[in-house]
C-alpha cells in the first residue's frame, strides 16, 4: 500500500544524477526508480530515502513519532563512528589527515599524531630555531634562522645581563637544576632556562659534586 502511494509508474528521473557528498554514494531510491544520494548516519531517512546500506545503516522508526520519518543508524545497534561523512567499523583503524591515525572503539575514536612533537634548544650552530610548515610535505620541520639585526653581540656585557636592546619585558624562566651526572667527583648539572642576554631558552650546565670519590686502593707490591 505504501508503495502504491509513493511510487510512480512509470518512473522519471533527472538526466543528470545528483551530486553526492564524500561518503555518500549513488544508490536507488525506496522504490526502485531514479539514483540518489544514500543517507549517511544521524540523516533523516523513510521510505524513498534509504540509508547507506554498505555502512550497514537501516533507517531506525524507533525514536520517531507516528507518520514521520527516522534516522539512520546501525543496524542491530552495531557500534561505529563516522568521521567527515565517512562511517568506520568498530576497530577500523583511518587517517583523517596526514598528521594524525585514528580508531574507531566503541561508537568513538581514539587519535594519535603522526608528525613528531619535539622542541628544538637553541644551540651554538642554530641559536635561533624554528618550526615551519613546508610546501609539499605533511610535517612542519625545524629550520634555523639568521640572527636578529637588532641584537648586536656585546662582549664587554656582564655575564647574565639583559641586552638593553630588548624591546619588550623578559620574564624569567627555567627548570630546576637536574641531579649531578656523577655520583661522586666533578659532574655536571643541567637546565633549560630564558635567563640570559637575549632572553631565549637555552640549555645551561654548571659544576657539581655529591661527594669526593673514595681513594683506590694502593697496589699491592710485587
Amino acid at each position: 500500500q505504501v508503495c502504491a502511494q509513493l511510487c510512480r509508474r512509470p518512473c522519471y528521473c533527472p538526466w543528470v544524477p545528483p551530486r553526492c557528498p564524500r561518503g555518500s554514494p549513488l544508490v536507488l531510491d525506496g522504490c526502485g526508480c531514479c539514483k540518489i544520494c544514500a543517507r549517511r548516519l544521524g540523516e533523516p531517512c523513510d521510505f524513498l530515502h534509504v540509508c547507506d546500506q554498505s555502512q550497514g545503516l537501516v533507517c531506525d522508526y524507533s525514536s520517531a513519532s507516528a507518520g514521520t520519518g527516522g534516522t539512520c543508524n546501525f543496524e542491530d545497534d552495531e557500534e561505529g563512528c563516522e568521521v567527515n561523512g565517512r562511517v568506520y567499523r568498530d576497530g577500523e583503524v583511518f587517517q583523517p589527515s596526514c598528521k594524525i591515525q585514528c580508531r574507531c572503539l566503541d561508537g568513538g575514536f581514539n587519535c594519535i599524531p603522526l608528525c613528531q612533537e619535539d622542541v628544538r634548544l637553541p644551540t651554538p650552530d642554530c641559536p635561533y630555531p624554528r618550526r615551519v610548515e613546508i610546501p609539499g610535505k605533511c610535517c612542519p620541520e625545524w629550520i634555523c634562522e639568521a640572527q636578529d639585526q637588532h641584537l648586536l653581540p656585546d662582549a664587554r656585557a656582564a655575564p647574565g645581563a639583559v641586552s638593553p636592546l630588548l624591546r619588550y619585558p623578559c620574564q624569567e624562566w627555567g627548570t630546576e637544576w637536574s641531579a649531578c651526572s656523577a655520583t661522586c667527583g666533578l659532574g655536571f648539572a643541567t637546565r633549560v632556562s630564558n635567563q640570559n642576554r637575549y632572553c631565549r631558552l637555552e640549555t645551561q650546565r654548571r659544576l657539581c659534586m655529591v661527594s669526593p670519590c673514595p681513594a683506590l686502593p694502593a697496589a699491592f707490591p710485587a
